[in-house]
């Protein structure tokens, strides 16, 4: 799978996990906040602290 396709598929699935706004996150601020979301964070919290923005 190329970069951009993960990246898509990324976008895509953090979109179905509740993170919206993602168009600017990164493919690792993706993964980050996927994980959070996986282990009970609440998606938007998990997209906060994956952008760094506590």
């Amino acid at each position: 799978m190329g970069d951009r396709d993960e990246l898509h598929d990324l976008r895509q699935r953090a979109h179905a996990a509740g993170i919206e706004g993602n168009s600017k996150m990164t493919a690792e601020q993706l993964r980050h906040a996927l994980k959070k979301v996986g282990k009970g964070t609440e998606p938007m919290t998990a997209k906060r602290e994956a952008k760094g923005n506590r």
